[in-house]
């Protein structure tokens, strides 16, 4: 059964979704999921001149590839859209126009020389300039005009935008999920602006309107908006409407802990900080993605829930059904996550491990083809099983198994070094004698027969096996052996003995 619990993702679309934004979308997921909520996406186009018209699409195929679909949003109409700010013009500009009518916002006309002038003089002594409850009554706004003047002035098409009136000297207590209590004196704020003369509103009105009018009960924001806290809890006092929750997430920082991450970043550091690859056409930007470097979205999807919270014992693996049962917000940290590109790896690997054999037949499949060798299902399935807990995706599965359809054309110089030498000929004359006479060349016999020879022999298990597995492979990597022997045949097996012999003799 539902429950009254709505919360929202609002992104701007002004370039590709950040996986500081994309937790942000995760945690408000998790939390309606949780409380049998619901979870809006809402679009915050009202800064139109950094507008993107790709930016839309990949938020939302960046939230449906990672497994977090919203429940109401673009394409998923519910009863309380539009979903894009520029569509809500005429509702900001009504609630705007209530602040002016109960003396709690004003007309200012000051220009931008005007008010960079001030700053400059301020900056001069020392100080640093606010337009707000100190300053305002010294500006050229509307707070010195009477009725008629201002009629004037507005019907003559002069610029202006209307900012809040903060309140003088009034003790601000807003309380914060994660942070506990913010206490701030209204006298250190500015009078933000709230609406502009172009029609449309700043973030700080039109987030408080839509998130009334689409009955947002939780706001689950990242801790950059921290510092619009107040204000926020000050403009819901000035229209009388109740409050929702607030809690703001810390940030994602640089692996080295200093730092917000950003997307440079990732350029710096040569991993991804988006989930899906970019590529912008118009400024020639192009960013990679996890999707495209072979990351599951299960693995993304867990990593980015433990940036930040944890559910208060050692557990790191979760199914989204567990993060959904276990997720609370009294678990978010306060301090920021230090992003750890190791862990990704990790989490990746996990998430690897669990996919069934049969999801992997036919990428793997493709994947030799296209290196131009043939491999039939049954030979594939007992490849995929054999070097599988070496893989971390798809890709890595060609690159642990390449040996079984090419001879070395190579040998590691660190381990020739280490083998060839001795009576290394005698012993590849006895593997190869040993290959030779087997009938049945399956794993299990090839394994049987060259162990129980080796028991019986002068030599040890290394004095065999190494030049043996160098023979094969070229290095002293992959899984065993005698799977790779019975894989290749014992006609191919016989001839990288003597292709080995002969080009390092």
């Amino acid at each position: 059964m539902a429950s009254d619990v709505r919360v929202r993702f609002a992104p701007s679309p002004t370039g590709p979704l950040h996986i500081g934004g994309l937790r942000t979308a995760l945690y408000n997921y998790l939390f309606a999921k949780k409380h049998q909520g619901t979870f809006v996406l809402r679009i915050e186009d009202t800064d139109q001149k950094r507008y993107v018209t790709e930016a839309e699409k990949y938020i939302i195929d960046a939230m449906n590839w990672c497994g977090i679909p919203y429940d109401e949003g673009p394409l998923k109409e519910g009863d309380f859209g539009p979903y894009y700010q520029s569509q809500r013009r005429e509702s900001y500009a009504k609630y705007a126009d209530q602040l002016i009518k109960e003396g709690k916002a004003y007309y200012a006309f000051d220009t931008a020389e005007e008010l960079e002038t001030l700053r400059k003089e301020y900056e001069a002594k020392g100080d640093i300039f606010k337009y707000g409850p100190i300053t305002r009554n010294e500006l050229n706004n509307s707070l010195h005009l009477d009725e008629e003047e201002l009629k004037t002035k507005l019907a003559e098409g002069s610029n202006y935008v209307i900012r809040f009136k903060t309140p003088i000297n009034r003790q601000i207590n807003a309380k914060d999920e994660v942070r506990g209590y913010v206490q701030v004196n209204s006298d250190e704020l500015d009078d933000k602006i709230l609406f502009k003369s172009d029609g449309m509103p700043t973030y700080h009105l039109a987030n408080i309107v839509d998130d009334h009018l689409m009955k947002i009960t939780h706001v689950i924001r990242g801790e950059e908006w921290l510092p619009s806290l107040a204000l926020h809890v000050l403009l819901y006092d000035a229209f009388g409407w109740e409050k929702p929750v607030f809690a703001h997430l810390p940030l994602l920082l640089r692996p080295n802990g200093k730092g917000k991450l950003s997307k440079r970043d990732g350029e710096k550091l040569g991993i991804p900080v988006f989930p899906l690859e970019w590529n912008n056409a118009a400024s020639n930007e192009t960013f990679r993605g996890y999707r495209e470097e072979g990351i599951l979205p299960e693995a993304l999807l867990n990593m980015l829930a433990m940036l930040g919270w944890n559910a208060g014992d050692d557990q790191e693996l979760f199914t989204k059904d567990e993060l959904i049962e276990k997720f609370s917000l009294d678990r978010v940290h306060k301090a920021g996550a230090v992003f750890d590109p190791d862990k990704v790896k990790w989490f990746q690997h996990e998430y690897f491990k669990k996919i069934p054999t049969d999801h992997l037949l036919q990428p793997y499949i493709d994947s030799v083809e296209e290196k131009g060798y043939a491999v039939d299902y049954k030979t594939a399935r007992s490849i995929i099983e054999e070097i599988r807990e070496r893989a971390d995706q798809v890709k890595d599965l060609w690159e642990q198994s390449d040996f079984y359809f090419q001879a070395p054309q190579n040998y590691d110089a660190k381990a020739v070094k280490k083998i060839w030498k001795g009576d290394i000929r005698e012993r590849l004359d006895k593997i190869r004698g040993l290959v030779k006479e087997q009938e049945d060349f399956s794993r299990d016999n090839i394994k049987h027969n060259i162990k129980s020879w080796i028991e019986q022999s002068e030599y040890g298990f290394g004095k065999i096996m190494q030049p043996f597995r160098l023979a094969l492979v070229g290095e002293m990597k992959g899984p065993g052996i005698f799977h790779i022997a019975a894989t290749i045949g014992k006609e191919e097996t016989l001839k990288r003995i003597d292709q080995m012999e002969e080009m390092l003799s």
